[in-house]
């Protein structure tokens, strides 16, 4: 590389688009800051730290947003970044519904719409992906082709040999050969594919209550049971992309399930998951099972044991509780996990009476005694997580100013 590159490191333009990621990265953080309090954050003086703010103003990257008040001295003008500067969209995708969003650059969520998906045929993906995307483009009062990037979260992974939907057979229209084709072609913006239960992570490491851990499993029970696994800071997907798919995982307790793909379910799933909640609530003698999805109800039942000090209800939230544990207890013995996030519908019912539960359970299963947590992002999780990941693809790009 040429000493006179402009983008070889150690010189001007490399050092300079250095200390302005820096201060944009404290200024996502902290929220506004003068030009003081930047240079004290950065170590940069106070000459560099205004020239730094008019580049980045310049650049439309940050904007002045008012002054201090009540302190001593006259008011120091404050910077923030421009979240108009750029947008980036998330999807979460399930059998029924499509969610979608929209995120200015500082992740404040600007527009969202919900698309239903009932039995729809498979020539409509790519439609109801464009639709769904434009319904929250419509609601963030921007255009379509404003939006930097797109996560779209599903069930399952898309294998990376073959580009093809895995593990999810129960998600109608999203197994076709030429289904990224179409989307790439559909969509003007690139276009990320991640596993839903893996954006939860991200959601959780970047916003809720595994923020600051380096290593975890995240354990999700909702419309099936799935787990993230965070090692060294970083996802591991696995080969296919198939890492985490613990609702497949044989577990004793539960009936041996084999061709599990076909079967779209395993051990574990038939030990814990949410469509074997009213079959156990019936076995403990709950009387009044309520109707509906297996999600919900499980959900209902789950917040019901959480409540209940003895009786059948209690009974039910015991046998949950081993249920889960028993799972769990075969990734801390292979991976011994810091931290276990629990999340997921079903189980944030349960709430810490749940949690509680499934400790004492799994510190009799497991050698090691990771600390169990409640999930913390709780609103929409796979959909913030799609959206922390597209921000942060569409960030490096935008707060890269060695480019300008």
């Amino acid at each position: 590389m040429s000493a006179t590159s402009g983008n070889t490191p150690g010189t001007p333009r490399v050092l300079r688009a250095m200390n302005d990621r820096a201060a944009l990265d404290l200024l996502l953080e902290h929220g506004p800051l003068s030009r003081t309090r930047i240079g004290k954050l950065t170590g940069l003086s106070k000459p560099t730290a205004s020239q730094l703010l008019a580049r980045l103003e310049a650049a439309g990257l940050v904007v002045a947003t008012g002054v201090t008040e009540g302190r001593p001295g006259p008011n120091a003008q404050l910077y923030a970044v421009n979240g108009r500067a750029a947008y980036a969209a998330g999807l979460d995708v399930t059998p029924r519904r499509i969610r979608a969003a929209v995120a200015d650059l500082t992740g404040a969520v600007a527009g969202e719409f919900e698309l239903a998906t009932p039995k729809k045929a498979a020539g409509d993906v790519a439609r109801q992906v464009t639709e769904a995307l434009d319904g929250a483009v419509k609601a963030a009062g921007i255009t379509r082709g404003e939006v930097r990037r797109l996560v779209i979260g599903t069930p399952g992974a898309f294998d990376p040999s073959t580009g093809r939907l895995r593990y999810a057979s129960h998600l109608p229209g999203w197994h076709s050969a030429t289904l990224l084709d179409e989307l790439a072609a559909a969509l003007p913006m690139p276009v990320e594919y991640e596993n839903d239960v893996n954006l939860v992570a991200v959601a959780e490491q970047r916003l809720g209550a595994a923020r600051g851990h380096a290593d975890f499993v995240l354990l999700w029970n909702q419309e099936g049971l799935g787990a993230a696994l965070v090692l060294g800071g970083r996802l591991h997907r696995g080969f296919t992309g198939g890492a985490g798919e613990v609702g497949f995982l044989p577990v004793p307790g539960a009936p041996l399930v084999r061709q599990v793909t076909r079967a779209n379910s395993g051990g574990f799933q038939e030990l814990a998951g949410a469509q074997v909640l009213a079959r156990l609530a019936r076995e403990y003698g709950v009387e009044d099972v309520p109707r509906g999805e297996h999600s919900e109800v499980a959900a209902e039942l789950v917040r019901r044991a959480a409540g209940a000090g003895s009786g059948p209800y209690a009974r039910l939230l015991d046998a949950f509780a081993t249920g889960l544990a028993t799972g769990l207890a075969s990734l801390v013995a292979v991976l011994d996990p810091e931290l276990v996030v629990l999340s997921g519908e079903v189980i944030v019912a349960g709430g810490e009476a749940l949690r509680e539960r499934v400790e004492a359970e799994l510190g009799e299963l497991a050698a090691s005694r990771p600390r169990l947590v409640v999930g913390g992002v709780q609103r929409h999780p796979v959909l913030r997580g799609a959206l922390e990941s597209a921000l942060a693809a569409t960030r490096d790009e935008v707060f890269d100013t060695s480019r300008r």
